[in-house]
């Protein structure tokens, strides 16, 4: 056990786990959302991430980003890669909602079918994307395309419109820019979400169907309707957790989203799966345990810290942290 290094590296640690953990909170609200009101596990959501990922990246290609503007410009830019990364992630998370879903509720299908489709649904859209410069050459515009296409399984370097700059120093780490966004902007995004469950009328219906389906019906609550809107409020979380992430670590690729929706899954069911304040705070307390863990006994060991962690909880609290159902959640 290496104390000393977590001692010495003690607020790096500590802060670079909080930016992880914002991120593993915002996509796991899709996993939460999702089985809050279907209780079902939606693994194609890694993939919703990612694709927003790439909204981002090449939303930011197409507009010559990259660094010196002015901050007016660098403001706009960012809000430009913020809304094109949700409205694709939204976008995407209702077409797997439409194609692997719908067809399945309706039916009544057992959990696992549904878990099934998911399954396929999260490697077809990985494919699509680690493919998609043979798919642009089969209509003819893989050279017109190539800034967006090219080299399709390697990674794709977003140009950041945002100088990372140091603020200010704190046990010897300097604070960064970028940190304080991350951070900051996951927690926005959380409160704006948690209050409009809360107090909207859309919110309300969310946690109706969630605690009796029948019964919201009855009250007149559209539950197709509902489902629709938790994967697109899923989905848009998971496009701004995306763009924070590109911002953070600078690029991404087709693939990215399998372990960090792992990740983000651990988080879920570490806070208490149909929780959106549990994702919250399962997402902070994997990031620390991650680096915590792999300063004490090598950073090798890091996804074997997480899901040790998730294996403790499952067997001391298998309900989570919190575990508090969506519908059950106070007004």
């Amino acid at each position: 056990m290496n104390f000393s290094f977590l001692f010495d590296n003690f607020v790096a640690l500590t802060v670079t786990a909080l930016v992880l953990g914002a991120v593993y909170a915002l996509v796991a609200l899709g996993y939460t959302l999702v089985y809050g009101v279907l209780r079902l596990i939606n693994f194609a959501h890694s993939e919703v991430w990612m694709w927003g990922s790439f909204a981002a990246v090449w939303t930011m290609v197409a507009v010559g980003g990259g660094k010196d503007h002015s901050v007016g410009t660098t403001i706009a830019l960012v809000v430009l890669a913020l809304a094109a990364a949700m409205v694709a992630s939204g976008l995407v998370a209702l077409l797997v909602e439409r194609v692997a879903y719908r067809r399945l509720r309706r039916m009544n299908a057992p959990p696992l079918v549904a878990l099934i489709s998911a399954i396929g649904a999260s490697f077809v859209l990985g494919e699509i994307m680690g493919l998609r410069d043979r798919i642009a050459g089969w209509f003819g515009l893989a050279d017109n395309l190539q800034a967006y296409v090219g080299k399709a399984r390697d990674n794709a370097s977003f140009p950041n419109p945002v100088n990372t700059v140091p603020l200010f120093d704190v046990g010897g780490y300097s604070v960064r820019n970028m940190d304080i966004i991350v951070i900051v902007g996951a927690l926005v995004m959380m409160i704006a979400l948690d209050q409009f469950i809360r107090r909207s009328r859309l919110g309300r219906g969310i946690r109706a169907v969630s605690m009796d389906q029948e019964a919201a019906a009855l009250m007149g609550v559209n539950k197709d309707r509902v489902v629709q809107i938790t994967f697109l409020l899923g989905g848009m979380m998971a496009g701004g957790a995306a763009l924070l992430y590109v911002m953070k670590f600078g690029a991404t690729r087709w693939n990215a989203g399998f372990i960090l929706g792992v990740k983000a899954f651990t988080a879920a069911v570490l806070g208490g799966i149909g929780n959106v304040r549990g994702a919250l705070l399962g997402g902070f307390v994997l990031g620390l345990a991650e680096n915590y863990g792999s300063a004490l006994i090598g950073s090798q060991w890091k996804d074997v810290v997480a899901f040790l962690l998730l294996v403790v909880i499952l067997l001391f609290r298998p309900t989570g942290l919190l575990g508090e159902s969506l519908g059950r959640s106070r007004a």
